[in-house]
């Protein structure tokens, strides 16, 4: 019931053809040039154009809740966040996911409505924004571990993925590197019927893939401390 809420919410449309939701997005992005930008500065590397042409599925590595300003701002479009439920239990947390309309998701991943819902708006040609290791990392690891899905879901819908890598955790007046990875799809699985061990294996290509983008922003980042 609450999905079919917002779906048409969302497709209510003002007298300049946008929506409720894409105000919003047009709102925030001002909001963080005038007030946020100054203070938590960030440079765009790697593939730094916006990616307006079709839907997509930004997958990014997840430091701080900060990560959700350079996954909105690779588009001019807006962004559905898959979120944990916990996170609409907080009131700040639930006036967020309720304005850029998140995907909520149980804590073991296993949310066959929020899956079905991704899907509905990749079809629906908008952006989807999924963090898979499915909290914030503080250790000293590149990545934790992987959860099961973004890999899925791209396959399903014949999405292509963009990798979001970051450097370092977004902090108050540190700049921070953010590299965008070109679009790839898992096209050696489309149209098949796919098993465990597929699935797996495109967890696997998708966390490899990101971790070698991660080293190229790595070697970037050090060169730049080597000046």
């Amino acid at each position: 019931m609450e999905a079919n809420k917002t779906d048409k919410k969302s497709g209510k449309k003002d007298k300049k053809g946008r929506t409720k939701l894409e105000k919003w997005f047009i709102t925030m992005k001002r909001v963080h040039a005038v007030f946020m930008r100054p203070f938590f500065p960030f440079t765009k590397l790697g593939h730094t154009e916006n990616f307006n042409d079709r839907a997509y599925i930004i997958v990014g590595n997840h430091r701080s809740v900060l990560d959700v300003v350079p996954a909105a701002l690779c588009t001019d479009n807006p962004v559905h966040y898959m979120a944990k439920k916990e996170l609409a239990e907080k009131r700040i947390g639930r006036w967020f996911t309720r304005k850029c309309e998140c995907i909520l998701v149980s804590r073991d991943g296993t949310d066959v409505r929020a899956v079905m819902q991704a899907m509905k708006y990749l079809k629906n040609g908008e952006n989807v924004c999924i963090f898979p290791e499915g909290t914030r990392n503080t250790t000293e690891d590149v990545f934790l571990p992987f959860k099961s899905g973004a890999a899925a879901l791209s396959i399903k819908t014949k999405t292509p993925i963009i990798p979001m890598l970051q450097y370092t955790k977004i902090k108050a007046f540190k700049r921070s590197y953010i590299y965008f990875g070109e679009p790839f799809e898992f096209t050696d699985f489309y149209d098949k019927k796919l098993t465990d061990e597929d699935i797996k294996a495109a967890d696997e290509q998708l966390k490899l893939h990101m971790l070698e983008i991660f080293d190229i922003l790595k070697e970037y980042v050090l060169n730049l401390k080597k000046k």
